[in-house]
């Protein structure tokens, strides 16, 4: 029986994969810092450590393991620098470090969309894409410079991949569509460039299949990015209203011009960056990309690689979910 480690296991992902992992025949030892996640995890046959992987003996974690998931990480639009450097970098560079010390043979990192971030729109990326020059939040550039450490770290006998999912559905969900879900409840849709971006949505279920086939295919791909989505992009605004129609509720649509919007995000970062509390700007600039420019991915490579296919329709999905996390 192949063993795994899988870090962040309490958050939306990692409860995901952890199931994914024990459905698909692994012992999974599972680390988070939500106590309110345990009781699940054990149910799912997890041996359960609970503890900040900033404080933790790392080396101890990886003990007795085959391969890393690392899927844990601060993930927010807003935050100090040096904060998301010691939890997304500085933490995967200690975890690297354990895991190949106690003789793991793979480690399957969960990097981010993010990275691609721009004031552009991007269609039909691959894993040849180029990140942006210049990351849009501390978020983007320190999973991007995580991602490399990873990837850097290949070797035989030790293989790193990552796994980029984009924009991530499931009922853990506590980042993406609970935010889609305040903007429909505020009674006014921001219509941003006509409203053409274009988003791809993924079930966790289908992210999950493709970090265990990067394991189960890790000699092939070692060392590689993959993009993963659910491969049927949808205009945000559509989503949104498709959204509205199933709440049952009619926000008057507002066009917005994106030249005074990019200032204003720039000034609100700025005034909130020097702000006692550093409170998160109500739009930021990575916010105002994500939502006025498409971002979807070309699935050739994971598809022949890994013999990915999404098996979810993640918009459905969506659907399905937002009565139960509006109420």
């Amino acid at each position: 029986m192949r063993r795994a480690l899988v870090t962040g296991a309490t958050g939306g992902l990692g409860l995901a994969l952890t199931e994914g992992l024990i459905a698909a025949g692994y012992a999974v030892r599972a680390t988070g810092r939500s106590a309110g996640a345990v009781q699940r995890l054990k149910a799912m046959g997890a041996d359960v450590v609970l503890c900040d992987l900033l404080q933790a003996d790392l080396t101890r974690l990886c003990d007795g393991v085959d391969v890393v998931f690392h899927a844990a990480a601060l993930s927010s639009p807003w935050g100090a620098e040096a904060v998301f450097q010691r939890i997304n970098v500085d933490v995967t560079e200690r975890l690297l470090a354990s895991a190949q010390v106690t003789g793991c043979d793979a480690f399957v990192f969960v990097s981010s969309p993010s990275i691609y971030a721009d004031f552009k729109d991007q269609e039909g990326l691959t894993e040849d894409s180029p990140p942006t020059l210049r990351p849009l939040n501390a978020y983007a550039r320190t999973k991007l410079t995580a991602e490399r450490q990873v990837l850097a770290a290949d070797r035989p006998g030790f293989r790193t991949i990552s796994i980029r999912p984009r924009a991530l559905i499931g009922p853990d969900d506590a980042v993406l569509l609970p935010r889609i879900l305040e903007m429909v409840r505020r009674g006014r849709l921001p219509v941003l460039r006509g409203g053409v971006a274009r988003i791809d949505l993924t079930d966790v279920r289908d992210a999950v299949k493709a970090l265990v086939l990067a394991d189960q295919n890790r000699e092939a791909v070692g060392g590689r990015p993959i993009n993963i989505s659910g491969g049927q992009p949808i205009r945000i605004l559509d989503l949104a209203e498709r959204l509205c129609e199933v709440l049952e509720v009619r926000p008057r649509l507002v066009p917005v011009p994106m030249a005074p919007m990019r200032v204003l995000a720039s000034v609100s970062e700025t005034v909130c960056g020097a702000w006692p509390g550093r409170p998160e700007p109500k739009i930021t600039p990575y916010t105002l990309a994500i939502l006025a420019y498409s971002q979807t991915f070309d699935l050739s490579y994971a598809r022949t690689a890994l013999g990915y296919s999404p098996a979810h329709d993640a918009v459905a999905i969506a659907l399905d979910l937002a009565p139960r996390m509006a109420a």
